[in-house]
């Protein structure tokens, strides 16, 4: 199993699909990035030896911002729009979603599970509300 930029990527993949594991990399940027590496994107991770491990590390680190970098950049972002009070800040420091979508049902990706509103009784009440 290689280790790309503090990733393990899986070796039993080839290279194309096993590069998507890093976070910011999909499947066209994978392509790119194995395209400028002059790699075949079928062989697989396991099978690269450290001169090809070093061409692609070299192309992503040049060309690329992904992991780390890319986490704080969003996260700071995200931030960013908290702090100046926009809408979608609100919507972030809420925790409802942000792009618009409707919220009287669905949004429990956003929501968190259901949360019941009213009173919840005990036993007692219960009996003395049936008699």
């Amino acid at each position: 199993m290689p280790r790309l930029l503090g990733v393990d990527i899986p070796g039993r993949k080839r290279i194309e699909y096993s590069l998507r594991y890093i976070y910011g990399i999909g499947p066209a940027i994978s392509r790119e990035i194995i395209e400028k590496a002059g790699l075949d994107p079928a062989t697989k991770a396991d099978d690269l030896n450290p001169d090809e491990l070093r061409k692609l590390l070299d192309v992503i680190q040049e060309g690329y911002r992904v992991e780390g970098d890319l986490r704080r950049e969003v996260t700071g972002n995200i931030r960013r729009l908290i702090s100046i009070g926009s809408y979608r800040g609100l919507r972030h420091r809420r925790g409802l979603p942000v792009r618009g979508q409707r919220t009287s049902t669905n949004a429990r990706t956003r929501k968190g599970p259901r949360r019941t509103v009213g009173a919840v009784r005990g036993k007692e009440a219960r009996a003395a509300a049936k008699s």
